[in-house]
């Protein structure tokens, strides 16, 4: 996925460890599998970052992540449609492989999410606002967000508590329980990052200098927690259309 955002878990670890790796997250060469479906190259490495003089990995476990999204996104739509856009016969293939690989190895586990164009909302709580970073890149201007496992899990706890009392409905508050419930069992000493990856590419590099969604999704939640829901409403509608493009082409592509 070219176009794709990335949240990320890094844990401590020695890069020595790790048979290959890479310093810096950048576009794979996508290969097409058995699955009929184009993921990243195969092979184990890691991600590798340093942060106050301590080295940090990412496994990326192109694989268990390749057959958890195929899975994942048949499972997003209501049949007919789901077997239309994955058959059953392959949907039982990939989760009987899913199976297999976490009976022989319990103790993995995804470390990255992949969004198709676009960042979900949900995923700039987890951040503070001076936590975002404008970063060069091959491809040109990106943003990132890094902050610690722990505050990220506190400031996702805390929207959940403010989105189930501002009387948001089950769903919402499920998939910010999703995003809690993938953090939290991840060392209290992890990173996690957010990376605008290809999905920067849909901006021009002005306005990804001037992006501020994180700022504007922290700026609703504070509306909402003081009952003010329509500057909630305002804020969470600049995120809404700046991204409102990009998300279209999840439901075209």
């Amino acid at each position: 996925m070219s176009f794709a955002a990335y949240l990320r878990v890094y844990v401590p670890g020695d890069p020595r460890r790790v048979p290959e790796h890479r310093h810096d997250p950048l576009p794979r060469v996508l290969e097409r599998g058995a699955y009929g479906v184009s993921f990243e190259s195969s092979r184990e490495d890691a991600f590798v970052i340093e942060r106050e003089g301590r080295h940090y990995l990412c496994p990326r476990h192109p694989r268990l992540r390749m057959l958890e999204g195929l899975l994942a996104f048949r499972n997003a739509y209501p049949d007919p449609v789901s077997s239309s856009l994955v058959p059953e016969s392959l949907a039982r293939r990939a989760a009987a492989e899913l199976d297999r690989i976490q009976a022989r190895h319990p103790e993995i586990r995804s470390c990255i999410l992949t969004s198709p164009f676009h960042v979900p909302p949900r995923w700039f709580a987890a951040f503070h606002p001076r936590e975002r970073e404008l970063v060069p890149g091959p491809a040109g201007l990106s943003i990132r967000y890094r902050t610690g496992r722990g505050a990220a899990v506190r400031r996702l706890q805390r929207a959940r508590r403010i989105l189930r009392r501002a009387g948001f409905d089950e769903d919402v508050l499920a998939q910010v329980q999703a995003l809690i419930d993938w953090l939290r069992p991840f060392p209290a000493d992890a990173l996690v990052e957010l990376d605008y990856g290809g999905a920067a590419r849909h901006f021009p590099e002005g306005d990804l200098a001037t992006d501020e969604s994180a700022e504007d999704v922290a700026a609703s939640l504070r509306a909402l927690e003081r009952g003010d829901f329509e500057t909630a409403g305002e804020c969470y509608s600049r995120v809404a259309a700046r991204w409102a493009h990009a998300q279209a082409l999840t439901f075209t592509s």
